[in-house]
Order: structure tokens, then sequence, then C-alpha cells
């Protein structure tokens, strides 16, 4: 696909509006306009999947009473069936983690990185180095507070993308004065930097994706706004 032919779709696409707005399309919707592109539809796939995960991990530690999945089944991440086999350990794999989740986000990462280099999206393949070294990060953050060892608990090292900002986001984390705060604040940091990363005004797949990226973040936002008051003042976002 040639950039004019992503130039439709962008210009079609209404804007998004600063965190607390209402997405303007569902990422159920977006998936459904560019259904017939292939790589495009693979890559917005990858990213909405990790989505799908961290509402089926609420879902299961009964966070939330329900889950709006848009790769996964509502039985998937219900648990009621099997995920897809490409997020599923195979017996040869390396030894079971301590915590069986971990090996569902190392396949998934994987997952994500392969898709993004099949299609040649920079700007996943640059996501997925991020979200593991956020990710990364916060476990390591989180076993020296309870005196693990970090190295048992840390998903696809290899994958992890520049240092640009982890130290002075787990800091901000960790001062966050609950766990939704500290949600928030990480939903802040990723929101910064899709704008940053996203290459907008160049119309190719990249650029549809960091849109994605900022509805899957909005609607994320609004969840969260169901359990915890809203912050005023547009700097606050």
């Amino acid at each position: 696909m040639v950039s004019g032919d992503f130039y439709y779709y962008l210009a079609t696409l209404p804007t998004p509006g600063e965190l607390g707005s209402e997405p303007p399309v569902s990422p159920a919707q977006l998936l459904e306009l560019v259904a017939n592109q292939r790589d495009l539809s693979e890559s917005l796939r990858a990213l909405f999947l990790r989505n799908d995960l961290l509402q089926r991990e609420s879902l299961l530690a009964g966070e939330v009473a329900e889950a709006k999945p848009i790769v996964l089944t509502p039985a998937q991440a219900r648990n009621e069936a099997p995920l897809p086999a490409y997020l599923v350990r195979k017996a040869d794999d390396s030894p079971m983690r301590i915590v069986p989740v971990d090996d569902l986000w190392e396949l998934y990462f994987r997952r994500a990185i392969l898709v993004a280099r099949q299609s040649r999206c920079a700007f996943l393949a640059a996501w997925v180095g991020r979200e593991v070294a956020v990710r990364n990060a916060l476990v390591i953050a989180r076993a020296e507070r309870l005196g693990l060892e970090a190295k048992d608990y840390v998903v696809a090292t290899d994958l992890e993308g520049p240092e640009e900002e982890p130290s002075s986001l787990i800091s901000e984390w960790e001062s966050a004065t609950d766990p939704l705060a500290g949600t928030r604040v990480l939903i802040r940091a990723e929101w910064a930097w899709v704008a940053e990363h996203a290459g907008w005004f160049k119309f190719n797949l990249d650029e549809i994706v960091a849109y994605a990226a900022q509805l899957v973040l909005l609607e994320r936002w609004q969840r969260l706004a169901e359990t915890l008051p809203a912050e005023t003042g547009a700097s606050s976002h």
C-alpha cells in the first residue's frame, strides 16, 4: 500500500481529543474499517491484544465485572476458552516461570514484535520495546520492595527499547497515592510517548497504528474514571 492510500483513512478519521475525552471512534470500529488491509489490520490486532490481556487480568482478578475484548473472544477473556495458539506455552519452551502469567506476556511481546517486523511497522516495533522496558522496570521496582529476585519476573529483556523514561516514570509511579492513580501516571506517560513517536502527517501505516494507540488509551482512561475521582484542569492530562 502506498502512502496515498493511508491518507484516505487518516483524512476521514476524526481527530482524538485529550485524555479524558470520548474516543472519536472505537478500536473495534477502526479495525473493521481497515479489515481489508492485511499488514495494517495485523498491526492493529497486535496492539489491541495488549489491552485485551490487561482487561482479562483485571477480570480474572475480580477487579472488574466484565471485559470488552477486541481481538480475544469474550469466552477467552473469561478464561472459558483456550487462548490463541501463539499465546500458549509449548512443552518444549523454557522452564515455566514462577508466575504463569509472565509466560503469557513473554509470548505476547514476541508475537507483537514479529508482527511489527513482518508488517514493517516501525511505530509498533518501538512501542513494543518501550512497553517491555516499562513493564520490566515496574517489575524490578516491585521485586526490590518485596525482597525478591527481579530476574525471575522480567520478560523478553532482549526486546527492551532504549531507556528513554523508565527511571523517572517509575519514581512518579511509586509516588502515586494508590494503584489507580499509579495507573493514570503510566497512561499519561504512554500518551506523551505516542504523541512524540507517531510521525504525524507522514500518512503511513505507523501513523494509523499510533492513532489506534491513542484510542486505546482514551478508553483505558475512561474505565479508570469510573473508579477514580476525576482530576480537574487541562494541565492534569
